[in-house]
C-alpha cells in the first residue's frame, strides 16, 4: 500500500481526537472517509500532514510520516486541499498556482504545469490575472485544487470539497477531480460531508464515529446498504 496508517492516535491539547485508526490507500485509488460533523476527518487529514499532535504508525511509501515536518511531507508529494480552500486572496490566480510548485524537487516546466491545470479549469485561465479573492467560491475550490495539483503530487487529500457550492459547480468539481486522477494516476483520499458523491466517486470508504473506524468496505458495498446510509451517513 502507498499510504498504511495503524494505531493513528491524535489530540488537541489535552482533548483526544481519534484513537487508534487504522487504514490504507493503494497507488491511484480514491478513498473517502465518511462520518458526522465531530466524527475526526479533518483531524486524519491534518494528522497525515503532521499539523497536529499524535502517536501510532503513518507509512507513504514505505517512509515513516511521524516526527516529520509539513513541509517534509508535501516534498514527498502529499497534497492537502484544506477545508475553507486555504487560497492567498491577495495574489492572482497564476502567483497562487505557481506558490503551489514551491517546495517540489523539481522546479523546471513550472510553466507547462501552469498550462495543464488551465486546460483542467479553464475558467482559472479567464482569470489567470485576477487576486484570488475576486474569485466565486466554485473558482476558488478549482484554485485550490489546481494549486495541489502543482505539487505534481501522488496523493491528494481533500478535506470537504464540495462545501458551499451549487450543485452544478460541484458536479463540475467531481467530474474534474475523477479524469484528474483518471489521467495522472494520483490517489485520493476525500472527506466529503455529500457522502452519496463520495461513494459514488470512491472505490473504498470508512466511516469514522467519535474518533474511531466504525466500518470499512468497498464504497459499493455501503452506498447500497440502506441501514448503514441511514444510521451514519443520514440519507
Amino acid at each position: 500500500m502507498m499510504l498504511e496508517v495503524r494505531g493513528l492516535c491524535a489530540s488537541y491539547g489535552d482533548n483526544q481526537a481519534l484513537y487508534g485508526l487504522d487504514f490504507a490507500l493503494d497507488e491511484g485509488n480514491i478513498v473517502t472517509l465518511l462520518g458526522a460533523n465531530g466524527a475526526g476527518k479533518t483531524t486524519t487529514l491534518r494528522a497525515l500532514c503532521g499539523m497536529v499532535r499524535l502517536s501510532g504508525e503513518v507509512h507513504f511509501d514505505g517512509q515513516p510520516l511521524l516526527g516529520r515536518a509539513t513541509e517534509d511531507i508535501v516534498r514527498l508529494g502529499i497534497a492537502h486541499v484544506p477545508e475553507g480552500r486555504g487560497t492567498f486572496v491577495r495574489m492572482t490566480v497564476e502567483e497562487n498556482l505557481q506558490l503551489g510548485a514551491i517546495v517540489r524537487h523539481g522546479r523546471g516546466d513550472i510553466f507547462r504545469d501552469v498550462e495543464q491545470v488551465y486546460a483542467h479549469f479553464p475558467r482559472l485561465k479567464e482569470r489567470r490575472a485576477q487576486a484570488a479573492g475576486t474569485l466565486s467560491g466554485g473558482e476558488q475550490q478549482m484554485l485550490a485544487v489546481g494549486r495541489a495539483l502543482m505539487l505534481r503530487p501522488r496523493l491528494m487529500l481533500l478535506d470537504e470539497p464540495s462545501f458551499g457550492l451549487a450543485p452544478l459547480i460541484v458536479a463540475e468539481l467531481f467530474a474534474i477531480l475523477r479524469r484528474v486522477n483518471r489521467e495522472t494516476g494520483v490517489a485520493m483520499l476525500i472527506v466529503e460531508q455529500n457522502a452519496a458523491l463520495a461513494l459514488d466517486m470512491a472505490e473504498h470508504a470508512y466511516l469514522l464515529e467519535t474518533g474511531r473506524v466504525v466500518m470499512d468496505a468497498p464504497a459499493a458495498v455501503i452506498g447500497a446498504d440502506e441501514s448503514i446510509r441511514r444510521a451514519y451517513l443520514g440519507y
